[in-house]
C-alpha cells in the first residue's frame, strides 16, 4: 500500500534528524493544536489534538481541564479548569489533579497566521528534540577518546567538527607545542558536555592526563579485559607522563603488556601525542615501594614516610640525586602527583669506616611514632671490584 506524502515526509524527517518517528508525530500534533487554538480557541485554553496520519482531516481535537476542589470564582478559570463537581458527571472516579478532554469539533480550514503558528512550532520542537538527541549522544561519549577534523581556529580556541557537532578546544586543553591547522584530523578527548540555549556545548581535550589512559585502553587488548589496570597517573602535556600498572592476572607482567612487543604498543600511543615521554611503573601496595617505583628511572637508597601529613623523605646516592629530581624538578613532581604523597629528595650520607676501603650508608634513626616508618631499599654495590693480577708468580 503506498504511503502519503505527508507520512513519507515524516519518515524523511525522523531519517535526517536521527529522531524516533513517536517524537516527531507528538510534535506535529502540538502544532495542529496550536493552530486550532489561535483560529478556534482562546490564549489560555489548553488544546490536545490526536493525529490520524491516513487522514489529516480526521485529526481529533480536545480540550483539556484539569480537576479542582469547588473553588471560589475569583480563583477559578473556566479556560482550563473544571470542578470536581461537574467533573464527576462526566466519569465519576475522577478524582482533584486528574485531567478531563473533551471533543471539540472537527475544523479543516485553518487561516495564514495559524499555518505559521504551526509551521513555527514544528521548527522549535524538532530543534528542541534534535538538540536533546545530540545531547544523550555525545553525553555517552564524555570521558572517551573520539576523532574530529579541525574545521577553525578562532583566536585561542580552536573548533574540531565532530560529525553532527562543532566541539571547542580551549588554549587550556590544548597541548604545548602542538601546532593546529584547518583539516588536520586529531585524536580528542571529550572532557565535558553542557547544555546551552544554542544546543549541547561539547569541551574536548589534548592535554587531559586521561587521553594518555584511553590512548593506551585502544592499544592494549589486556586493558579492555581487565587482566591490567590502570591505577594512576600524573601528566605534564608535550614533556612527560607517568603512569601507574597493575596485573590481576597471575604471571602477566603489565608493564610488559603496555609496552608491547619491541614497544609496538607504547609507540603507536607516542605517534598520537609527539615527542612526550611516558615512564610506564608498576603499582605497588606498599606506599614505600611505590614512591621508589615512581621516582623512576632514578634509584632510591631508603625512604623515610610520614603517614600522618602523608610526607616522604627519599635518600639517594650523590650520582641519583638529579635523576631523582628531574630537569626542573619534574621528576619528583610528577612521581608526588601520581602517589598523592609529598615528596622531598635528599642525598644520602656517605662515611668511611677505619680499615675498610668500601663506603657504607648511613641511616638516619628509626622514628619510635607508629605514623612515621623508615624503609631501607637493598641498592647493589656499583664499584667494580678490583681485578686479580694475571702475571705469574715469581718462583724461588
Amino acid at each position: 500500500m503506498p504511503i502519503s506524502p505527508f507520512i513519507a515526509t515524516i519518515n524523511q524527517v525522523c531519517d535526517e534528524k536521527g529522531l524516533d518517528r513517536d517524537v516527531v508525530i507528538k510534535i506535529i500534533e502540538a502544532a495542529l493544536a496550536a493552530a486550532y487554538r489561535k483560529d478556534y480557541g482562546k490564549p489560555k485554553q489548553i488544546m490536545k489534538a490526536k493525529l490520524n496520519e491516513e487522514d489529516l482531516a480526521k485529526t481529533e481535537m480536545f480540550q483539556v481541564f484539569t480537576v479542582v476542589e469547588n473553588e471560589p470564582e475569583e480563583e477559578f478559570d473556566e479556560n482550563n479548569q473544571m470542578k470536581l463537581k461537574d467533573a464527576k458527571k462526566i466519569k465519576k472516579s475522577i478524582k482533584v489533579g486528574d485531567e478531563v478532554e473533551i471533543a471539540l469539533p472537527q475544523k479543516e480550514n485553518f487561516g495564514r497566521i495559524a499555518a505559521q503558528t504551526a509551521k513555527q512550532v514544528i521548527i522549535q520542537r524538532l530543534q528542541e528534540a534534535e538538540r536533546n538527541v545530540l545531547f544523550k549522544e555525545f553525553k555517552e561519549k564524555e570521558n572517551h577518546l573520539i576523532n574530529g577534523t579541525i574545521q577553525q581556529v578562532e583566536g585561542n580556541d580552536i573548533i574540531i567538527n565532530l560529525g553532527k557537532i562543532n566541539a571547542i578546544m580551549p588554549q587550556k586543553e590544548q597541548m604545548p607545542g602542538e601546532n593546529y591547522y584547518i583539516g588536520q584530523r586529531q585524536k580528542v578527548y571529550v572532557a565535558g558536555v553542557e547544555e546551552s540555549s544554542k544546543g549541547p556545548r561539547v569541551i574536548v581535550s589534548r592535554s587531559n592526563p586521561k587521553l594518555i589512559t584511553e590512548l593506551f585502553a585502544m592499544e592494549v587488548p589486556e586493558i579492555n579485559a581487565k587482566t591490567v589496570e590502570i591505577k594512576g597517573i600524573a601528566r605534564e602535556a608535550g614533556s612527560r607522563s607517568k603512569m601507574s600498572v597493575i596485573a590481576h592476572q597471575e604471571g602477566l607482567d603489565p608493564v610488559g603488556s603496555c609496552v608491547g612487543q619491541r614497544g609496538i604498543r607504547v609507540q603507536a600511543v607516542l605517534a598520537e601525542i609527539g615527542d612526550e615521554k611516558i615512564d610506564i611503573i608498576l603499582w605497588d601496595n606498599e606506599t614505600e615501594q611505590y614512591i621508589a617505583n615512581a621516582l623512576s628511572p632514578a634509584k632510591v637508597d631508603k625512604i623515610k614516610t610520614d603517614k600522618k601529613n602523608k610526607k616522604a623523605t627519599v635518600y639517594v646516592s650523590e650520582d641519583q640525586l638529579s635523576l631523582a629530581i628531574g630537569k626542573n624538578g619534574q621528576n619528583v613532581r610528577l612521581a608526588s602527583k601520581l602517589t598523592g604523597w609529598s615528596i622531598d629528595i635528599e642525598k644520602t650520607i656517605v662515611k668511611k669506616e677505619k680499615g675498610k676501603d668500601n663506603d657504607e650508608i648511613e641511616s638516619p634513626k628509626k622514628e619510635t611514632s607508629d605514623d612515621n616508618k623508615t624503609v631501607k631499599i637493598d641498592v647493589k654495590d656499583s664499584k667494580p671490584k678490583p681485578k686479580k693480577s694475571k702475571k705469574n708468580p715469581v718462583k724461588k
